[in-house]
């Protein structure tokens, strides 16, 4: 396994992370640095499996997001091109207009993006996977929705430490991260079995399934995870 992605993290150990800092820096957080980290490894990892990102949403808020900025700077350039007197009919529009595109861009962002790191569509199935960390707390946080073909929606929310899969020096390995993935999330498994780890998932968060009508998820994995043991070696690590 390589290790190629560095954050400024000092020390990480067990559940915790312990920063070696001086006293006037004791309030610096890495915990952004190892969750950002982590979610430009999953979609990463996601699209090497075929499954297709899909970028409506992203396309939505950019859309909104230039819009705002289309407005501002358009009544900048007429007020300086033609003075006030000119343009001061246009200025209450196109302030209204501004805040009112500003608002709906910040209630895209905060309640219907929701914290997705990923969304799109593979062979296995559907998946939607939101991210989310606690500040000071080094434990990554996905709510997964996912759609198996010919099944129904369901949902998974799953948790685990950051020193997972980062080296006490800060330093991002991929294995480990794509094996919680790939154990804990049915359809991830389905589509990448040789890294499917039968000692993750047993007794972890991940037992909490909502909406599992239909197809059972714990079956599901179990099934998975058999299917990664006879994958190889490489797809199975005993534990510590």
């Amino acid at each position: 396994m390589s290790a190629t992605t560095k954050i400024a993290v000092h020390s990480l150990s067990g559940n915790h992370i312990r920063l070696y800092l001086p006293i006037s820096n004791l309030c610096a957080n890495p915990i952004p640095d190892l969750k950002n980290t982590t979610d430009d490894a999953l979609p990463n990892y996601l699209t090497s499996l075929k499954f297709r990102q899909s970028h409506t949403q992203t396309d939505i808020r950019l859309f909104l997001g230039y819009s705002a900025v289309a407005i501002a700077g358009t009544l900048f350039y007429f007020d300086w091109k033609q003075g006030w007197d000119a343009t001061k009919a246009y200025t209450a529009p196109a302030v209204i207009a501004y805040f009112i595109i500003n608002g709906i861009f910040s209630y895209w962002i905060w309640a219907v993006e929701k914290g997705v790191v990923f969304a799109g569509e593979g062979k296995t199935g559907k998946i939607r996977i939101c991210s989310s960390s606690k500040k000071h707390i080094p434990i990554y946080e996905l709510t997964v929705t996912f759609t198996p073909p010919s099944s129904v929606e369901q949902t998974l929310h799953i948790r685990t430490p950051f020193t997972r899969w980062f080296t006490s020096d800060g330093y991002f390995v991929a294995k480990p991260f794509q094996q919680w993935l790939a154990s804990e999330v049915p359809i991830v498994g389905a589509a990448d079995p040789g890294n499917v780890v039968e000692e993750i998932g047993r007794g972890s968060e991940a037992e909490k399934v909502l909406n599992a009508t239909g197809t059972n998820v714990a079956d599901v994995l179990g099934q998975l995870k058999k299917a990664g043991g006879k994958a190889g070696d490489s797809g199975r690590r005993r534990k510590g």
